[in-house]
């Protein structure tokens, strides 16, 4: 699951350099989450930073996730809880 997620920024990573994109997206498992700081830190390692009009509650860490991030950086601006 966690190559998929890697896999998926890498390709967004390389769909960035050669067009103009304006989000990605991608899917891991969450490792810990901190609805105070709005910090989401995945199995991977990568740690995500929930724009404030991301509703984070009913997540928690074990749950899967998918993500829509702002090109070129580690803002998510969605989160959806896989079921």
């Amino acid at each position: 699951m966690t190559n998929k997620l890697t896999a998926a920024l890498a390709g967004g990573a390389l769909l960035a350099s050669t067009i103009f994109a304006i989000a990605g997206e991608g899917q891991g498992v969450i490792a810990s989450i901190d609805p105070e700081t709005r910090m989401i830190v995945l199995e991977d390692g990568s740690s995500w930073l929930a724009a404030d009009e991301v509703d984070l509650a009913g997540l928690a860490p074990g749950d899967t996730i998918s993500v829509v991030y702002t090109d070129g950086t580690t803002t998510l601006t969605e989160v959806t809880k896989v079921e």
